[in-house]
């Protein structure tokens, strides 16, 4: 009798701890799915700059900053990636004036981030 009383709560103990580590998990999956990413600063920052400081979104359509205009190229559509942002932006291209000395290397950055994570989504 004792061993069948052993038995049984040895059997509850073990089904206890595996409701225990599926509640667990249940609830680390539930967090991932329900709590907001992490913000990214620099492409927040990139952004702010997009729109105001540089004053990207008078000459350029990007989605992701709701800009429609055409003066200068579609950047949802040539999806230019970080590289090609920042030496557009220090150094000018075509009729787009250089920002160097106007923007900071750091908000220069900022922006390329920005620009080419959100023309790539």
């Amino acid at each position: 009798m004792m061993k069948l009383k052993s038995l049984v709560q040895q059997s509850f103990s073990n089904k206890m701890g595996k409701i225990k580590y599926f509640c667990l998990i249940f609830f680390l999956f539930l967090n991932l799915i329900t709590l907001p990413a992490k913000s990214d600063p620099i492409f927040e920052k990139g952004k702010t700059i997009f729109l105001g400081e540089g004053n990207c979104a008078a000459c350029h359509a990007l989605a992701d900053a709701k800009s429609s205009s055409q003066i200068g190229p579609n950047l949802n559509q040539i999806k230019p990636d970080i590289m090609r942002v920042i030496n557009a932006v220090t150094n000018g291209i075509g009729v787009m004036p250089p920002y160097e000395g106007l923007l900071t290397l750091e908000e220069i950055k900022a922006v390329a981030h920005y620009v080419s994570i959100s023309s790539n989504q």
